[in-house]
């Protein structure tokens, strides 16, 4: 036992916070296990789930979102460490409650960060009770990796703007009560021309249509003709929106790494069960050395997907460079991403056919796991980014 006031080994921190990661985790799954995995079976799949959102807010884990929000007293924004933990816990039991939490979170998330005191009371503690669902609306048909391309036009109109154009792959659209939506206000200016709005839904000119993927996502296409925004509409600064959708980004990007390690778990979990039950060959499927090997290659990629993830988050929560934040992040996003990709297909390959079957875990998370090596930056554009700090 280490003494009051004694300082602990590098090694010894090392592992107590680990040790709190893994209890926090399971909390979460705890959590999740009863009526959050109900309600989310009731749901209608790439349709925002409303009563799942109320009983993720009556369990404090949209609370634990957005700190002290809930009550109407918003508090400041999440650690990274924990919201890695609610979405690796929420994860590896129910990816359609880990999905609503993180499309709360970033969809609110600019709101918070950038709005007024006025917009920040409007919005965020319906959002952090589930009565209001939030977007973040950046992605068009011509900007996605790259950003800076955007070409959403906001047109001076009066003291304030109107919205024309198109925003495509926004999830939640277009069922949300409010976007997080970014617009280019200087044309021209790249990355500097870009600004940041609230925009509540009901605001005419704002129409959308869901699409269908191969994940049971809630996702859609946003129409904007002539929606109005005003000056207390704007997060942030005129033309400085970008730096808005980036601080959201730089917190959300590490916790993606932890949303496809739930999911790694859950499907290795799976695995170990099932080989170890099958018959075959004499014995347990398990006992085949490469049944074996392929469970033990399993695991050791997910401790290693895991260890990536929470040191971006510590390194994002200590307040370490942006430099390093982004470099730790794109490998935590990438490794995780990819080995969640492998893991889930070789705990699918082990379960032979019955894992192809329509509802089964093992094909809910082969069409979950697909979209993550996409969205918030692709797998390629991780890559670069590390290069990048490689090669400076």
């Amino acid at each position: 036992m280490v003494s009051p006031g004694a300082s602990l080994s590098p090694a010894a921190a090392a592992h107590l916070a680990d040790t709190a990661w893994r209890a926090r985790v399971d909390e979460v799954r705890a959590v999740a296990a009863g009526e959050l995995v109900e309600l989310a079976r009731s749901g209608a799949e790439g349709r925002v789930n409303r009563p799942l959102l109320a009983a993720m807010a009556r369990h404090g884990l949209l609370d634990a979102l957005f700190p002290g929000a809930a009550a109407g007293q918003p508090s400041g924004q999440v650690a990274a460490t924990e919201l890695c933990c609610l979405r690796e816990g929420l994860a590896s039991v129910s990816t359609e409650a880990e999905t609503a939490l993180a499309l709360q979170g970033l969809g609110g998330y600019p709101i918070l960060q950038g709005g007024s005191t006025a917009l920040v009371q409007a919005w965020i503690p319906a959002i952090a009770r589930g009565d209001a669902v939030a977007a973040f609306a950046l992605s068009e048909p011509g900007a996605g990796s790259d950003a800076a391309e955007l070409a959403l036009r906001a047109e001076p109109f009066g003291e304030g703007w109107r919205l024309y154009g198109e925003k495509l792959w926004i999830s939640n659209a277009p069922e949300a009560d409010v976007y997080s939506i970014f617009a280019r206000t200087t044309p021209g200016g790249g990355a500097r021309g870009v600004t940041a709005f609230a925009l509540p839904a009901e605001r005419p000119g704002c129409t959308g249509e869901p699409l269908e993927l191969l994940a049971p996502h809630a996702i859609g296409r946003l129409l904007l003709d002539g929606a109005e925004v005003g000056p207390g509409d704007v997060l942030g600064e005129v033309d400085r929106g970008f730096g808005v959708a980036m601080a959201t980004l730089d917190l959300f990007r590490p916790s993606v790494g932890a949303f496809a390690v739930g999911m790694a778990r859950a499907a290795l979990d799976a695995a170990v069960s099932f080989t170890q039950e099958r018959r075959a060959f004499g014995g347990s499927l398990s006992d085949l050395e490469a049944v074996a090997h392929a469970l033990a290659d399993m695991a050791t990629e997910l401790e290693a997907a895991r260890l990536l993830v929470r040191a971006a988050a510590t390194a994002y929560d200590a307040g370490v460079t942006r430099h390093a934040v982004t470099r730790a992040s794109a490998m935590a996003k990438v490794f995780a991403t990819e080995a969640a990709q492998r893991i889930i297909d070789g705990a699918l390959q082990l379960h032979g056919a019955r894992g192809l079957v329509r509802g089964h875990l093992l094909e809910h998370l082969y069409r979950e796991v697909r979209a993550t090596r996409i969205y918030e930056g692709a797998s390629e554009v991780q890559r670069t980014i590390i290069a990048r700090g490689l090669l400076r």
